[in-house]
């Protein structure tokens, strides 16, 4: 720290030791030393304090990065809900856009039983219609398995 080597620092106590004298040397020795462990204390508290001030300069600069990485997330994330919706919008009006051409198509086109097809007789229709409604008809398949809803 002060660069002062063995020697010196003997030098320094026999200079002490001659001009104190061997009474006062020890009451000496206390104040000075009293005075080194302060001035250590008051450096060791001086350290303490820039380090937290240090550290709490670096937190807030983790904290600031960390804020602004977030909006930074939060902007990327607007841009890709924003484009997300354009696009399922696009896709929306492309399918209504099938939709109504599909409708388009079908209005075009003659309905079954119309121009163009020959005219069911209704009495055929009303026979077929009664004769698909008798449950247990041979060769007439009515949509059941032949249990008629009962169990076993």
């Amino acid at each position: 720290m002060f660069d002062i080597g063995f020697s010196e620092l003997l030098l320094v106590a026999v200079v002490a030791l001659v001009v104190l004298g061997p009474e006062r040397l020890p009451k000496a020795a206390r104040f000075a030393g009293l005075w080194v462990r302060r001035a250590r204390a008051q450096w060791y508290s001086v350290k303490s304090e820039l380090e937290r001030e240090l550290a709490a300069e670096e937190l807030k600069r983790s904290m600031d990065e960390a804020r602004k990485a977030a909006a930074q997330l939060e902007q990327t994330m607007r841009e890709t809900e924003a484009e997300v919706q354009a696009k399922a919008r696009a896709a929306e009006e492309e399918a209504r856009r099938g939709i109504e051409g599909l409708r388009r198509d079908l209005a075009g086109t003659p309905a079954p039983g119309t121009a163009g097809a020959p005219a069911a007789d209704p009495a055929d229709a009303t026979a077929a219609g009664d004769a698909s409604r008798q449950p247990g008809l041979p060769g007439i398949d009515d949509g059941h398995d032949g249990d008629d809803g009962q169990q076993r």
